[in-house]
Formats: structure tokens, sequence, C-alpha cells
């Protein structure tokens, strides 16, 4: 499986942005897929998570400012973000966990993105 993510950059506090994911190869065919970010020196953290079904769930830090959703057809799930904080600043990445009996347990990354909010 692969991920690839994109639409990060550097943005004003206050701005948008708009990251993608699309996965491509053997995707497990119910699972779950989520944005994490990682800042320098923290631990990588949930930022959102979307099901199969669509079941969403967010971290407080995004809740009213960022949206998970997907397109099904394409593979692919983006986050906006909005009302962006410095404190958003973080290499932001995608996975995809395989969470149906054939496939439970199974983990992929993309490679992150770069977001950079400056004050």
């Amino acid at each position: 499986v692969q991920l690839q993510a994109s639409g990060g950059g550097l943005v004003q506090a206050g701005g948008s942005l708009r990251l993608s994911c699309a996965a491509s190869g053997s995707i497990p065919s119910v699972n779950v897929m989520g944005w994490y970010r990682q800042a320098p020196g923290t631990q990588r953290e949930v930022v959102a998570a979307i099901t199969t079904v669509g079941a969403i769930n967010y971290a407080d830090s995004a809740k009213g400012r960022f949206t998970i959703s997907k397109d099904s057809s394409k593979n692919t799930i983006y986050l906006q973000m909005n009302s962006l904080k410095p404190e958003d600043t973080a290499v932001y990445y995608c996975n995809i966990i395989g969470v149906g009996p054939r496939d439970y347990g199974r983990v992929y990354w993309g490679k992150g993105t770069q977001v950079t909010v400056s004050s």
C-alpha cells in the first residue's frame, strides 16, 4: 500500500490549507484512514480519522477548525484546515489501518507533508 500526501505549505495564522492523501495498492477493504502530525520534539499525534463507513473522530485541537473527508472512488482522504494557528505547525502524515478480519492490524504510513503557520 502506498500513501501519497500533498497540500502542505506556508500560511499565515488564520489562513487555510487543504491536505490530500491518496492510497493505492492492496488497500485493506475495511479500514480507518487518518491524519497525524508531529511537531519537532514531540510525539506524533492523531488529528482526525475516518472509517470505511464514514464515522469520524477529531482530536480536541482540531474540532471546529479541521474537517476530514474522503472520496472512496479515489481512495483519497482530505483534511481541510481553517483558522490555522502557529501551534498547528508540524509535519502531517496520513495512514491507513486495516480493521477487518482479513487485514486487521495492517498499518501503512505515507511520507509527511510540512505545514508551517506563521504568526
